[in-house]
């Protein structure tokens, strides 16, 4: 990433973390993900997921995404950045493509998801961005162990729901 100018701040990270933890502790609705979308260091959209509310498509890019959208008023999101606690999935991937977000910062791997049963494609943003011919920067690794740790909190959640 460094050699494309972007170098992820883990603050951000931070703020993608602390907003999935609300889902740990305050209402399990999404699972152990969030999302925080940034511009030119300042943050535009901190969201979780809120999956289990009602809709399969509010995952927290997804919800981020639309709540940027909402602040800036467009679809184009060019020159952000989003931080997500775990690898989008191809419907996430595919918004952030669509909306022209710059670059991905993500802590696990989405494997790290499908082995815990969520219903995820087993395809990384890596092949997405290969085969699609995506320019969306990737990187993943971003507070690893942090991220790993909500779903270590999941994990242990008496009564979660399944999806």
């Amino acid at each position: 990433m460094r050699r494309q100018g972007l170098i992820p701040e883990t603050r951000f990270m931070r703020r993608a973390i602390e907003e999935a933890r609300k889902n740990l502790v305050e209402d399990p609705a999404g699972g152990p993900f969030g999302a925080c979308l940034v511009r030119s260091g300042r943050v535009v959209a901190v969201a979780r997921n809120t999956v289990l509310a009602g809709d399969a498509t509010c995952h927290a890019e997804v919800n981020a995404i639309r709540m940027a959208s909402r602040e800036l008023g467009s679809y184009d999101l060019a020159g952000l950045v989003i931080y997500s606690t775990t690898e989008p999935c191809p419907m996430c991937f595919s918004a952030i493509h669509w909306a022209r977000i710059s670059a991905i910062f993500y802590g696990t791997g989405i494997r790290s998801a499908a082995a815990r049963g969520f219903n995820e494609l087993r395809l990384s943003n890596r092949q997405l961005k290969r085969l699609g011919g995506s320019p969306v920067a990737v990187a993943g690794g971003i507070l690893r162990s942090e991220c790993l740790e909500l779903f270590e909190a999941w994990d242990r959640l008496a009564g979660r729901p399944s999806y």
